[in-house]
């Protein structure tokens, strides 16, 4: 029989919220800002049924639903790149590929980590396949928006996200990240200002998601953010060197 598109597995439970779970999840990333894969319980202990919401939020763009018939498998898209290579200087794709080289990373990496987490793989559905969307676009974002890997830019990202798609795990981990980087901030740097900007930005943006990502890769990235209304993050900008003139490094509360 040809399954429906979407096709969302019945047996699949309806997501509840476990707001002590997650608050143990997250004093354990507190603990081991390396342990990334403490995120993912965080996002699937709160985020309830927002995932489907997003999802179905997906499927009303133009090109959604014929996305989800293709299924491309990100990974091996992102981690070619011998192809991605042959793109010109300063587009997205070879942007992202110097990126990723320079940090030491692969889509595939963190296909991995996520994998730590299990039982969502027990349901090979369509909503998988966006869950899985939403973690493989993750890096990309973070070449777009312009946020890097530091703890801050990374708090600012998801806070940028939270914005874009919802889910309340999301907005709690972007919350407390930015409330550790408040600890270690010089005087004069404001992390909510930092975070309301994120926010603003991410409303005013149009959704990496949403992408053709193999066209995505070969715009040239400066076109790509003015096509999307990626805006400049300025103030996560001006407080990074503010760290930096101040002998913080940013790094040290990398997440």
């Amino acid at each position: 029989m040809t399954r429906p598109v979407p096709y969302i597995d019945p047996a699949r439970p309806t997501p509840k919220r476990q707001p002590l779970k997650a608050w143990s999840h997250m004093q354990k990333l507190i603990a081991d800002k390396e342990d990334t894969a403490q995120v993912f319980y965080i996002i699937q202990a709160l985020n309830g049924n927002s995932s489907r919401k997003d999802f179905k939020r997906f499927l009303s763009t133009p090109s959604g639903i014929e996305m989800l018939k293709r299924r491309e498998f990100l990974p091996d898209i992102l981690d070619n790149h011998d192809e991605i290579a042959k793109l010109p200087a300063g587009t997205v794709g070879r942007t992202y590929m110097e990126f990723m080289q320079r940090e030491g990373l692969s889509a595939a990496g963190l296909v991995a980590e996520s994998e730590m987490r299990g039982d969502r793989d027990l349901y090979d559905d369509d909503l998988l396949w966006y869950y899985n969307r939403l973690r493989d676009t993750h890096d990309l974002e973070h070449v777009l928006t312009g946020y890097g890997r530091d703890a801050m830019g990374e708090a600012s990202l998801l806070r940028y996200s939270y914005s874009q798609g919802g889910g309340m795990g999301v907005n709690f981990i972007a919350f407390m990240g930015a409330r550790e980087v408040a600890k270690y901030a010089p005087k004069g740097v404001s992390i909510p200002a930092v975070a309301k900007e994120a926010k603003r930005n991410g409303k005013a943006a149009a959704r990496v998601i949403d992408q053709d990502i193999p066209a995505l890769l070969r715009e040239p990235i400066e076109d790509a953010r003015e096509r999307m209304n990626i805006r400049e993050p300025a103030l996560y900008k001006q407080a990074l060197r503010r760290f930096q003139e101040d002998g913080t490094d940013p790094q040290l509360v990398a997440a």
